[in-house]
């Protein structure tokens, strides 16, 4: 890779390259990938006008990247280890070789069964080696993947399947997760139901756990019955650039989550690109991603990043503290793991539990160690840099989106300075803005403001699914011109960049987007809820709580707040239910209607000392109440 930064002054080249000469600069980079036929323009159309494109005219296919072109130089190389729930489990290895077949066989499962080019196929499935495979054979035909974590509930999966028209199905007869079985057959079945009338033809089945599951005639089959008929040669689809590669949904700021859509070609150099540079990995590194392919750190991490770069990659299908807390730990050490890529919420959970988990195992193989899906606070990094890397590996910490399809600003592991808590700076082909409350571009080195992004990079989402306008308004029309990030952020004197946080009404709970009127709509769902406000509060393990204050009817009773709960997890999943429940007799609103959530996370966050101004309230008497009544 001719395009892999190796020092400070090289980056600073890069950076500079990329803002002068941006179509030479990506070209270049794109030029070291395999192409049946070369793009006729590296990039056009723009952020305002929502039609940003890159390699138009080019043709290729994502896979070919992936596994067919290392298969002359490192057939034989580990691309994939998988690491079972259950440490009694026998680890799984696939080489680059194994992989590519295993990869074709289930394309050509999925072809028997009349998918094609342009098909969605929806993933709902536990972290097992079906699920990476399922993703790259999608891509090997030309179907469209939309991964759903298997963690949302029927309601949330129903949604997804409707929104995109998927045609296929893929799931687990259940899956293992720490001491839990999660029914995901049982749970797609109530998803099929809830819909009726459905898109989808077929369903397949992985078995997984083993238990006794209902196979509906004529629509579910089990992977093992066609997975080993499939034939093991598969040619690749030849794709367009700006073919869409795969739909990721995203909570916004209203209710509907977004089938966020990302192309091939783009996304593939960005992803690639990112995944070099970031973690500066040799050939025989190991790397780890402790991510979720259902979200897209997974997506790009686990899977796309590492095998286009040709490096071995590890899925683990269990949770940190099971069966204890040394899990990880005893993972890295067992197969000498050289790059960790984790969340904060992990190592927050890991650092308040007793410190022999991690002085019995030896990490002394670790290089690198990065953090994604949330800032990381400085007691967890502080942790993370000593307990973990012992002082001596460079910690990335990474910021980007489910939108931004990788790394738009972090250190070069070894190459650029970190900073704790910062992000620090972009990448070459990202260019930042901060932006002031009148939309204006604060200039001044030294600023706090809401972070826009001035220039499409390859990565960049094309669309919402089926909604373009809908794209228009999340992205591009607050700040014309530009996308914005939803995120606010704070430059230092030196010119690096540190996340503070959302600015919309969108939570991050345990390095997870929840949007506050998801929330809302499935606690609307409870008979005896006549309103609720969700906002975020500081929580010691997951960054943010959700804390939901609730107007009930008269005639509500003592489990109330246990069947919402329940009525979140159906809705959602999980991941949702609020931390705490405050029934509360009002909301603080202004004359026209709005609630003032900047008092309600005041609340929350046991910040009773300045409210600001609540003239314009309707009932400037109901914060008292709310605060003295507050969990």
């Amino acid at each position: 890779m001719d395009w892999k930064i190796n020092s400070l002054e090289e980056y600073a080249v890069a950076y500079q390259e990329s803002r002068n000469n941006p179509d030479k600069f990506w070209g270049d980079i794109a030029e070291s990938f395999t192409w049946h036929k070369k793009w006729n323009e590296v990039q056009s159309g723009t952020i305002k006008d929502a039609n940003v494109k890159w390699f138009e005219g080019g043709e290729l296919n994502i896979t070919e990247n992936c596994l067919d072109r290392h298969l002359e130089d490192r057939s034989d190389k580990v691309a994939l280890i998988f690491e079972a729930n259950n440490p009694e489990e026998e680890a799984k290895e696939y080489t680059y070789k194994e992989l590519h077949e295993a990869v074709c066989k289930a394309a050509n499962m999925m072809k028997d069964l009349g998918v094609g080019k342009g098909d969605r196929v929806c993933l709902y499935m536990s972290m097992v080696p079906e699920l990476l495979i399922s993703v790259l054979a999608c891509a090997r035909i030309g179907a469209i993947h939309s991964v759903v974590f298997g963690g949302f509930s029927a309601h949330a999966l129903a949604g997804r399947i409707e929104d995109c028209e998927c045609k296929l199905l893929i799931t687990n007869d259940a899956g293992f997760r720490g001491s839990k079985v999660t029914h995901l057959k049982e749970i797609a079945d109530n998803a099929l139901n809830d819909l009726g009338k459905t898109s989808v033809e077929h369903v397949i089945v992985h078995k997984r756990v083993g238990n006794n599951i209902e196979m509906k005639e004529g629509r579910d089959i089990w992977w093992h019955d066609i997975y080993p008929k499939a034939s093991s040669d598969c040619k690749a689809e030849v794709m367009n650039a700006e073919d869409p590669l795969f739909i990721l949904y995203t909570s916004g700021s209203t209710g509907q989550p977004k089938g966020v859509l990302h192309t091939t070609a783009g996304y593939m150099v960005w992803a690639a690109y990112t995944f070099g540079n970031v973690f500066q990995m040799n050939e025989e590194d190991k790397y780890w991603c402790t991510a979720d392919i259902g979200w897209i750190t997974g997506h790009t991490y686990i899977t796309y990043g590492p095998l286009l770069n040709g490096a071995t990659t590890t899925m683990f299908e269990g949770v940190p503290t099971y069966p204890d807390a040394g899990r990880f730990w005893e993972i890295v050490d067992k197969h000498k793991i050289t790059h960790f890529y984790t969340a904060p919420t992990a190592v927050r959970a890991l650092m308040a539990c007793d410190s022999e988990f991690v002085k019995k195992q030896d990490l002394s193989t670790l290089k690198v160690l990065g953090s994604v899906g949330e800032p990381i606070n400085a007691e967890a990094w502080n942790w993370y840099n000593k307990e973990i890397g012992k002082e001596k590996c460079p910690i990335v910490d990474t910021w980007w989106q489910t939108e931004t399809g990788g790394i738009l600003i972090s250190s070069l592991a070894g190459v650029t300075e970190g900073k704790r808590c910062f992000a620090t700076l972009p990448l070459p082909g990202v260019f930042p803005a901060l932006m002031d409350t009148e939309g204006n571009i604060i200039e001044e080195r030294e600023a706090e403001g809401n972070l826009c992004i001035t220039r499409p990079w390859p990565g960049m989402l094309r669309t919402i699914w089926g909604d373009h306008e809908r794209f228009k308004q999340t992205y591009t029309s607050a700040y014309p011109g530009t996308y914005f990030t939803g995120d606010g952020c704070r430059r230092d004197e030196n010119g690096l960049y540190r996340i503070t946080g959302r600015v919309d009404d969108v939570l991050n709970v345990s390095g997870h987007r929840i949007g506050t009127a998801e929330v809302e709509n499935a606690i609307g769902q409870h008979p005896h809820v006549i309103e609720s406000a969700i906002v975020g509060y500081p929580h010691d393990i997951k960054g943010q709580g959700i804390y939901a204050y609730i107007i009930a009817s008269e005639n509500h009773h003592e489990d109330m707040i246990k069947e919402i709960l329940e009525v979140v997890t159906s809705e959602i999943g999980p991941i949702a239910k609020p931390d705490k429940i405050q029934i509360v007799p009002g909301l603080p609103k202004t004359r026209s209607g709005k609630i003032m959530r900047r008092i309600l996370r005041k609340i929350a966050a046991k910040e009773f000392d300045n409210f600001g101004d609540t003239s314009t309230l309707l009932d400037p008497s109901i914060v008292e109440t709310i605060k003295d009544g507050s969990l």
